[in-house]
């Protein structure tokens, strides 16, 4: 009988990894399903087992969404929490919004999609569940491009966003720049309706401003910079958000970014935003000069990693909202810990680390709020969460 880990992969009781099985089958030594669970489906992708993308879509939603749940469970169980599922919220079919996808000269012409589990093997993906039909598109462009643009033996990497003004694209690796290549990609920009067309940090082509909408605000992110990856997963967090924060006056966005949630929740509250990348803290800004009906939105350099803001810094405001990367934010948490903030937002995209965190506020005197699941990365292992956090 198997169990899935938390990377979506079946574990056979001695611990053996096995791929593409659900908990509670049975396997054969060479990994042949022979008692099938009753959550088993049949793939809707026919790429499904050699593209790395997904690894759950053998299984049923409700399977899906009531093992992710379980994931976040488990990760506050270890920490010592125990603390209330309020549900899952799984994005559509085909609402993924942002991708990288690689894309490699072969003898008969090229390769673009996504790598195979685990390796550096690229397959093709001419259908794509999760992908928005407007980036799925895109592709056979991007074959052609990488016949011209890759070297012999090198990758070439895709960024691709979509936007209000069109598909923002950055490509990363390939041959150096030439002026007719510049000229030759500029082209492509405006063949495809691209919004912007960016090679690494160099501008190439910027035909209308890549535009998010966060709330009033249009912000024009910088290339690459980091964005939900869907409108429905953003739109649950900065709900999560909003409810969280509703009465207060003064919030801190910590790793803010582009202002997903500062400026959202800038139409009640005034914010500081505050974020290591100065190019996302200044397109936050553009955003919030030009948008109207918000209050005031200020925004600070910092990376909170190294340098997290401690005492008197924290003085003032009634809530913190948290969204850090994978790693966790154990240095910022403490200080918020032993502040006097009186509520916290936590947003994560990494169970594993939240757990530790959410035990740090708890020790320090906080109550855990009703956790959210979202699920915004379908039919993968990736699990994000938001969880309000209030001072006794």
């Amino acid at each position: 009988m198997l169990h899935l880990t938390p990377g979506g992969l079946g574990q056979t009781a001695a611990g053996g990894p096995v791929p593409y099985v659900l908990t509670g089958e049975t396997v054969s030594p060479t990994g042949k399903v022979l008692t099938q669970s009753p959550h088993r489906v049949t793939p809707p992708c026919p790429h499904f087992g050699t593209c790395g993308g997904c690894v759950l879509q053998h299984a049923s939603d409700a399977f899906v969404a009531d093992w992710k749940a379980e994931v976040v469970h488990d990760a506050l169980t270890r920490s010592g929490l125990k603390a209330e599922i309020a549900g899952v919220v799984t994005s559509p079919i085909g609402s993924r919004r942002r991708a990288k996808l690689a894309g490699r000269r072969t003898k008969s012409g090229a390769l673009v999609g996504f790598h195979a589990r685990r390796t550096h093997q690229i397959v093709e993906i001419p259908e794509c569940r999760v992908l928005h039909p407007s980036l799925l598109a895109l592709v056979p462009a991007l074959r052609d491009l990488t016949r011209e643009i890759a070297s012999r033996k090198g990758e070439v990497a895709y960024s691709v966003t979509t936007t209000a003004n069109g598909p923002d694209l950055m490509i990363e690796g390939g041959k150096p720049l030439t002026a007719p290549l510049r000229q030759r990609l500029a082209a492509l920009a405006e063949k495809l309706s691209l919004s912007r067309l960016t090679c690494g940090e160099e501008p190439i082509a910027t035909r209308l401003p890549p535009v998010q909408r966060f709330g009033r605000a249009e912000v024009a992110p910088p290339p690459g910079a980091f964005l939900q990856a869907t409108p429905e997963g953003e739109a649950a967090l900065v709900d999560g958000v909003r409810a969280a924060t509703s009465g207060a006056r003064r919030m801190l966005d910590l790793f803010a970014g582009s202002g997903t949630f500062a400026l959202s929740i800038a139409e009640a509250v005034e914010v500081q935003a505050v974020e290591a990348s100065a190019p996302m803290l200044a397109a936050l800004d553009r955003g919030w000069r030009h948008a109207t009906g918000l209050k005031r939105v200020t925004t600070l350099r910092r990376d909170l990693f190294r340098d997290p803001l401690v005492g008197p810094e924290l003085d003032g405001f009634d809530v913190a909202v948290v969204d850090p990367p994978r790693a966790g934010a154990r240095a910022q948490v403490e200080a918020l810990a032993a502040s006097g903030i009186r509520r916290v937002v936590m947003v994560s995209c990494a169970p594993a680390t939240f757990a530790p965190d959410a035990r740090r506020l708890v020790d320090a005197g906080f109550s855990m709020g009703p956790v959210t699941v979202v699920d915004q990365f379908r039919w993968s292992p990736h699990v994000e969460l938001i969880s309000a956090f209030t001072r006794s």
